[in-house]
């Protein structure tokens, strides 16, 4: 029975952690391996498919070497969108296999990378030039001042939805509230909730203010 070693690469540590698109690309490597193959070790990247420093990726390698087996992805793409790290893996001796392009060869995959590359630095210079037209036109971006004040409300409501429903958020604020009513000031309240591991929203250190809008938000 051949040996499958899966490799995952998500490109957030949110999506690792929440397993959104590594389930996915889980169970396309589970219904591959069911037609005829054994599963080995799998290895998961938290990598951004632009940059190519991928030690679980080598890691991955080094294993499928090690006990002759084969490196198992879900998506080609999965591995990079640059040309020359697929071809340098490619040319590395280790056999891989895809499951949205099994019976690729080495034309195939080589095809594949090139138009996968060009897809990005399309997509990268499109934006590019829509950011350089609108500075053009003399709007300054990255500033509040381009949002509607619509679009700032929006914004403002999202993050303090998002404050209010982070289950650290409702622990810390919990705490919090308790250490209030057992006369402890904002400066005591933000030292036992940076003691006890808790950060805010942004993960940041407490400090009395931060401490004080959270309290708000609870009471809110």
């Amino acid at each position: 029975m051949k040996k499958y070693i899966p490799y995952y690469r998500v490109s957030t540590l949110k999506q690792g952690q929440s397993g959104l698109g590594l389930e996915a690309q889980r169970a396309a490597v589970h219904s591959f391996a069911e037609a005829g193959g054994q599963l080995g070790e799998e290895f998961v990247e938290v990598e951004s498919g632009k940059k190519n420093h991928r030690p679980q990726l080598a890691a991955a390698m080094a294993e499928a070497r090690r006990v002759g087996g084969t490196l198992l992805i879900a998506k080609l793409d999965r591995l990079s969108r640059n040309a020359g790290f697929i071809f340098a893996l490619r040319d590395s001796g280790v056999d891989f296999v895809c499951c949205d392009m099994p019976d690729a060869n080495t034309l195939t995959v080589g095809l594949f990378a090139v138009i996968a590359q060009h897809e990005r630095e399309t997509i990268s210079k499109r934006t590019r030039d829509a950011l350089q037209a609108k500075k053009a036109r003399g709007a300054r971006l990255g500033t509040p001042a381009n949002l509607t004040a619509e679009a700032v409300a929006r914004g403002q409501e999202v993050r303090q939805q998002n404050a209010r429903t982070n289950q650290a958020n409702r622990q810390a604020a919990r705490l919090a509230s308790l250490l209030q009513a057992q006369g402890h000031t904002l400066q005591q309240i933000a030292h036992e909730l940076n003691e006890s591991g808790y950060r805010t929203r942004r993960g940041k250190a407490f400090f009395p203010m931060s401490v004080q809008r959270l309290l708000q938000r609870v009471s809110a």
